[in-house]
């Protein structure tokens, strides 16, 4: 029976939603050292270089950055390692295929506790080009003002 219910977002990773047009979610598992959950536990993670890959059949997360824990012994682990995902079989046969097709990337979007698990969200990613982020900020930009102005006639023109 486990002790949380619910979700607690612990980091995310905003900017690879600017970066990538993201294909595919998955929800792995993550492969940790008590010394990680306790650092995740406090609220402190960073996804900004994080990666994963797929090698002889296992997935693999890499250069996420978990601080050492401050209460932690001479037996803390180091912040950048290589972390073991925790995926089935076929979503790592086809998040491979996909990334062999190439231009594919495994991007990790979020780390969370779900039910007192720790859980990673990854996404299957296409890296956008300089003209597709710009385009994607003014589509953004042109939908809140289009709100804006629609909200302040509603209020005004009753």
């Amino acid at each position: 029976m486990p002790r949380e219910r619910g979700q607690k977002v612990v980091a995310t990773n905003r900017k690879a939603r600017h970066d990538y047009t993201i294909e595919d979610t998955y929800e792995a598992g993550l492969v940790l050292t008590g010394t990680e959950v306790k650092s995740l536990r406090a609220g402190r993670a960073s996804l900004v270089d994080g990666y994963a890959f797929v090698e002889y059949g296992e997935a693999w997360l890499d250069a996420v950055h978990i601080p050492e824990y401050n209460e932690g012994t001479w037996n803390n682990h180091p912040p950048r390692r290589k972390r073991k995902l925790l995926l089935h079989k076929a979503q790592i046969l086809k998040i491979h295929n996909k990334t062999k097709e190439g231009g594919y990337t495994i991007v990790p979007l979020s780390i969370y506790f779900s039910d007192g698990k720790a859980k990673v969200e990854i996404a299957v990613a296409k890296g956008k080009r300089e003209y597709d982020k710009r385009q994607a900020l003014r589509e953004r930009q042109d939908t809140r003002e289009a709100q804006r102005a629609m909200s302040t006639q509603r209020s005004l023109g009753d």
